[in-house]
């Protein structure tokens, strides 16, 4: 029974929607989440601002023993994750790209599969070749989404002003006649219901919430995994707003969100 926690860190609050399937599918587990409120959005910056970012996440992280990290962040994911495993060896990393590419795969029946996500998600190519390591013969459609991570973070989920903005991005994608759309911000899937009404009935809607099973299987497989009977303590910090993040935090976990604590995340540049 190894105790230790897991690290989930992001941007800063899209991540939740990955931690509430952490909490959902390893109940006992214990786990440290980490939002870089200070510094958000990733997906604008340049691919070494980034790789610096995540590092200093994963320090920080580290100074609180945990056993695992998950990168709840697409475009850290697509950025970074090569220059991670380098630099820290000695602890398991998971993104969360490849678990969506091979659902995507799973979901579609045309063959058509479209990406939306931030600009260095969108144009580092990584879900493309994931999906094209499972299905050669699938066509992807990417598309840029930059405003959707702002108006979650605002908490503008429904506002006509979203909807207005989902339209525009969304409509090339409708044309090309696409069945499958990844989600590849975990700031998107609390634009779900809006993106599902735009997209319609017919498209499956697939985010990164399945990194939670990959998740389960990387801590089995190394022994690593808390067989406890208590359910896990979860403890949420953030680089800046930490009553702006209890506030929206609850409609990504589900639930309340009690006690955030802020921290300077240059001290781990």
């Amino acid at each position: 029974m190894d105790e230790r926690p897991v690290g989930i860190f992001d941007s800063g609050i899209g991540g939740l929607t990955v931690a509430r399937e952490v909490f959902n599918h390893l109940p006992h587990e214990n786990v440290v989440y980490f939002g870089d409120t200070a510094r958000v959005p990733y997906g604008t910056k340049s691919a070494d601002t980034i790789r610096k970012f995540c590092k200093g996440n994963i320090k920080f992280l580290l100074t609180h023993g945990v056993k695992l990290v998950i990168v709840a962040c697409n475009t850290a994911s697509a950025t970074a994750m090569g220059f991670l495993r380098e630099k820290f060896p000695s602890v398991p990393i998971i993104d969360v790209i490849a678990p969506a590419a091979r659902l995507a795969v799973l979901c579609t029946k045309n063959r058509k599969i479209g990406v939306i996500g931030t600009e260095s998600t969108v144009s580092s190519g990584s879900y493309e070749r994931e999906i094209k390591n499972s299905g050669p013969d699938i066509k992807v459609f990417p598309e840029s989404c930059p405003l959707f991570v702002p108006l979650v973070e605002e908490g503008w989920f429904n506002r006509k002003e979203t909807v207005s903005i989902a339209g525009e991005y969304l409509k090339d994608l409708k044309k090309e006649k696409i069945d499958t759309l990844i989600l590849g911000c975990t700031h998107y899937p609390l634009l779900r219901e809006t993106i599902k009404k735009i997209m319609g009935s017919g498209v499956s809607i697939v985010d990164s919430g399945g990194v939670a099973s990959e998740c389960a299987d990387v801590l089995r497989e190394r022994g690593l995994a808390n067989e406890g009977k208590g359910k896990g303590w979860h403890k949420f910090f953030v680089s800046d707003n930490p009553e702006k993040f209890k506030k929206i935090g609850g409609a990504f976990l589900g639930h309340q969100v009690d006690s955030v604590e802020k921290i300077d995340i240059e001290e781990y540049s």
